[in-house]
């Protein structure tokens, strides 16, 4: 048996969830003995996600966002999913400054963040099916943006 710990988390995708789930992801991670540094990188990173789910993924309707957890030794992993439109193009949306809705000051810089934040993000989506964010932590590591 390995030491793992793991949480789920299923919240409506509106604006007020996006800090609780920062919260709560920063609350779990804590067993990690992590940074401030490396948990202001894992609240980014959740709230870019969380909050694109928000904005792209439900657009102005309510679905549910899940947010799975996992914990061995100091290494986090995050899946972030939602029910959404999805996207249509993953590789075009996780260029830097591209952005659907420019029309509401979005900066195109999501997935960006999430990519300087995390050691490794991955994203899988499938139009009008939704999209899952999966993020790796190593929590004790040299700050990876040095690299």
């Amino acid at each position: 048996m390995d030491n793992a710990n793991e949480m789920k988390l299923e919240l409506n995708s509106i604006a007020q969830n996006e800090s609780f789930a920062r919260i709560v992801v920063a609350a779990f991670m804590s067993t990690t003995n992590p940074t401030l540094e490396e948990v202001l990188d894992v609240k980014t990173a959740v709230s870019e996600a969380v909050t694109n789910s928000i904005i792209h993924g439900y657009e102005r309707g309510v679905g549910k966002i899940e947010i799975y957890a996992r914990v061995v030794d100091r290494s986090l992993y995050l899946e972030i999913t939602d029910y959404g439109r999805g996207i249509d193009n993953v590789e075009k949306a996780m260029e830097p400054l591209y952005t659907t809705k420019p029309e509401q000051d979005r900066s195109g810089m999501g997935f960006s963040f999430m990519e300087a934040m995390m050691n490794k993000i991955e994203v899988i989506s499938k139009p009008e099916k939704g999209t899952k964010v999966k993020m790796w932590k190593e929590i004790g590591e040299e700050s990876h943006l040095l690299d």
